[in-house]
């Protein structure tokens, strides 16, 4: 049987002494990135056993709230983008974008 290929991708976290994170870093090797520096980072992994969600949220002590708006912002869309390619679902990716549009809308992030 042929060698599968593996990929690695590290998240590491700089904590305070409160255990705070104060530096977020990242590295995907097959990407090129390699100690990419982030504010924030949302990871959701699914556990197929107990059939839910598991969720690492982080952000930086000095990430700028109005920059975590454009971030939530973006990453709906995404999601958005990425469930239509999962389900194929048109109806309910045009309702999250409607809603994407709405949390744009509600935040003045589109001028």
């Amino acid at each position: 049987m042929p060698k599968l290929h593996t990929s690695e991708i590290t998240l590491k976290v700089g904590l305070d002494e409160n255990r705070v994170p104060e530096e977020l870093s990242w590295s995907a090797q097959d990407g090129g990135i390699h100690n990419e520096e982030a504010k924030a980072m949302l990871l959701s992994v699914w556990d197929s056993k107990n059939r839910e969600s598991l969720k690492i949220d982080l952000w930086t002590k000095d990430m700028p709230v109005d920059e975590m708006k454009i971030f939530f912002h973006q990453t709906l869309v995404s999601l958005s983008d990425t469930f239509m390619k999962a389900t194929q679902d048109e109806k309910m990716t045009a309702t999250m974008k409607d809603f994407c549009d709405y949390f744009a809308e509600k935040l003045e992030l589109k001028k």
